[in-house]
């Protein structure tokens, strides 16, 4: 039989050459697999950010937890300070501990009682009420005559701010205890059923959910175009504000049920074993990086590699000390962290981290700081609202309610608002 070589060889080219193109093709792929993979987890050109998506509060008003997309928790007021005159209590059928917004003035605030209220700043009277079908304990927010607030049923509302009329409802899976952050048009919360929503405030459609290992009760922080939350499973998130990519895991390992404040690019924040954390928003993680750092570290102990890097957007942490739990949202006003820690509220500088005073309460502080250009109001689970010279922590004034408060003092036009689980809201000038 003859053997034609020659054709055999030219088939053989054509295999191999087939093949070239194959592994070519195949290579091709990866590369730009990894080019792309690459653009999207270390850069912003694929699916990235847009930082027009913040906002500020009117001027004078306090129009949301923590009174600014930043938390800031701080207002200056001018020359009017209250000095704690009682000016009014509003009674509402059950606890208080939903913190005030106040807004053109009036006063909005949830209730265990059911209900959601609107209250004249000036008179303490009801301008109308809604009921919810569970407990309020969400705090509201307020923009563009409308007013977003979540329920214990799992409802997200959103009420025509001047009537209470319903203009739409969200429904989550769990309780809402979250308080909304608004910004261009889309409403962000969380919720018990381990998700963050992004909301359109027009419809009340979904726009995304992202999935979290744990509760989200702690409030979101909305600037340079991300969201940072944190959650009950031990980390704070920073999302993509467009979509709701994660974009920084920054995995603590111990609760957060506190809101982060934002100042000069860098995210604060406390757990409730009593470490305050400083974050670098802006970063991203590393692929994996949460998972292949718990296997890095147990080989770093053994002495089976080298110490691992920081974890992605490490700036500094501070731990409070033994037995000393944090459930206080923390302000930072000029370089100087103010926050409750355990019986104590504390002023601690940021640069340093050292305590600059300390004020003692009789019972744990669960109220996050308001501050003013010179003094700073929270409430205890004494009972008592304090007010205390900035500078000093001095005790300028104090009031006992009826029961303890959780709920965190509103400052505006000159008066200081804060609900107390005796079931009122209290005024003070």
């Amino acid at each position: 039989m003859f053997i034609d070589h020659a054709d055999l060889a030219r088939r053989r080219k054509i295999i191999l050459r087939r093949r070239r193109i194959i592994w070519y093709t195949i290579l091709g792929v990866v590369l730009v697999a990894i080019l792309f993979l690459s653009l999207y987890q270390f850069t912003d050109v694929i699916g990235g950010i847009s930082e027009e998506k913040e906002s500020s509060p009117q001027s004078g008003d306090w129009t949301m937890f923590r009174h600014d997309l930043n938390h800031t928790g701080s207002i200056n007021p001018g020359s009017d300070l209250p000095e704690g005159k009682l000016k009014w209590t509003f009674t509402a059928g059950g606890a208080i501990r939903s913190s005030p917004t106040v807004v053109d003035g009036v006063v909005y605030v949830g209730s265990r009682d059911y209900n959601i209220y609107a209250i004249d700043a000036d008179t303490g009277e009801k301008v109308w009420s809604f009921q919810t079908g569970s407990w309020v304990e969400s705090s509201p927010a307020v923009v563009d005559g409308v007013m977003y607030c979540g329920s214990n049923d799992g409802h997200l509302y959103a009420l025509d701010a001047a009537t209470g009329m319903e203009l739409w409802s969200f429904r989550a899976k769990y309780p809402i205890r979250s308080s909304p952050a608004i910004a261009n048009g889309v409403v962000y919360f969380g919720s018990d059923d381990y998700n963050v929503y992004a909301v359109d405030i027009a419809t009340g459609k979904e726009l995304w959910c992202t999935e979290t290992e744990g509760m989200v009760i702690s409030s979101p922080v909305v600037v340079d175009g991300v969201v940072i939350v944190g959650s009950v499973d031990g980390s704070c998130y920073v999302l993509n504000a467009n979509n709701g990519r994660v974009r920084l895991n920054f995995d603590i390992r111990s609760s957060i049920v506190t809101s982060p404040v934002v100042n000069n690019g860098v995210a604060y924040i406390t757990t409730t074993r009593g470490f305050v954390y400083a974050i670098d928003y802006q970063a991203k993680n590393w692929p994996f990086e949460n998972k292949i750092r718990v296997f890095w570290n147990v080989l770093y102990v053994r002495g089976a590699a080298p110490k691992p890097p920081a974890t992605s957007g490490f700036v500094w942490v501070h731990w409070l000390g033994w037995g000393i739990r944090t459930s206080s949202s923390m302000t930072l006003v000029d370089d100087v962290i103010y926050m409750g820690a355990a019986f104590n509220m504390l002023a601690m500088q940021e640069s340093t981290r050292n305590v600059l005073w300390s004020f003692e309460a009789k019972d744990p502080i669960v109220s996050s700081p308001a501050v003013t250009d010179s003094a700073i109001y929270f409430g205890s689970n004494d009972g008592y609202i304090y007010a205390v010279d900035r500078a000093n922590g001095t005790k300028l004034w104090e009031y006992l309610t009826g029961d303890k408060i959780t709920s965190s003092p509103a400052v505006a036009d000159g008066s200081v608002y804060v609900g107390s689980f005796d079931g009122k809201l209290y005024a003070f000038e």
